[in-house]
């Protein structure tokens, strides 16, 4: 804590390796405050982080930064052991919550934590920056909640941005809630519904098999980015229906040599 006029600053900090033997181990896992990642059981060479919450947060004022570095022949997962609930606090200004990933070549991440809600009166800036090398793998799934039930929403801002290879394919931002730019809630956003995400698939074979653009129903969409990564798109009236959307998606994955 920083005074009166400043809230928590928390740190967490997520390093995989390969361990030689067809595992990987974690040679950093530390963090502070709020932030307290956890190893868990793995499943094959896969080492589990799970996020646990160790206080409310973020609140007004708050900055966390949670930093994930996969290395070479790595494959790690990371989740969450419960959504996230943004509030207000006692401190001025809104909270921030940055997340940073870097995947090395013939690295793999998992990266799907629980959902983001931003309860009423919240403020609160997400942003996720993700450096993939060629070659890297990423599952990434973003999910945010405005309000919870019967209650209306915080602000939120959200930027998620990616690159593969040093070049940039994707930097996407969304405003919602008190503050935000207009029609936010109209039919060309989120047409009235409280729950969005995003997921993001990158695989070396895209290059070969390019996933094929469309529509998922009435809520959901596949977008090709500009390297061998695919965005999935959805909005849903609530946590539940987000997931099994985004969940689905990759199911549907159709290339354009099929």
């Amino acid at each position: 804590m920083d005074g009166v006029t400043a809230g928590v600053r928390a740190v967490a900090r997520i390093r995989a390796r390969a361990d030689g033997r067809g595992g990987t181990c974690l040679p950093v896992l530390e963090g502070d405050g709020p932030l307290a990642p956890r190893r868990t059981r793995g499943s094959g060479g896969e080492a589990h982080v799970m996020l646990v919450g160790a206080m409310s947060g973020p609140l007004g004022g708050d900055h966390l930064t949670v930093r994930a570095d996969v290395e070479p022949g790595a494959r790690l997962r990371v989740g969450s052991a419960a959504a996230t609930m943004a509030l207000p606090g006692r401190h001025p200004g809104g909270a921030r919550y940055d997340v940073r990933i870097t995947v090395a070549a013939g690295g793999e991440l998992h990266w799907t934590p629980k959902q983001l809600i931003c309860a009423a009166g919240s403020d609160l800036s997400v942003t996720t920056q993700v450096d993939l090398a060629a070659g890297a793998r990423l599952v990434l799934r973003e999910e945010q909640v405005l309000g919870r039930a019967a209650e209306q929403p915080g602000r939120l801002v959200s930027r998620l941005t990616v690159r593969i290879a040093g070049r940039t394919v994707l930097d996407q931002e969304l405003g919602c809630g008190p503050g935000a730019p207009g029609g936010w809630d109209g039919p060309a956003v989120l047409g009235g519904r409280r729950a969005v995400g995003q997921l993001v698939v990158a695989r070396p074979e895209f290059e070969e098999k390019p996933v094929v653009a469309g529509p998922l129903g009435e809520d959901a969409a596949v977008l090709p980015l500009a390297g061998p990564a695919v965005l999935v798109t959805a909005v849903a009236s609530d946590a539940l229906r987000l997931r099994r959307l985004l969940d689905e998606a990759p199911d549907t994955f159709t290339s354009t040599s099929d």
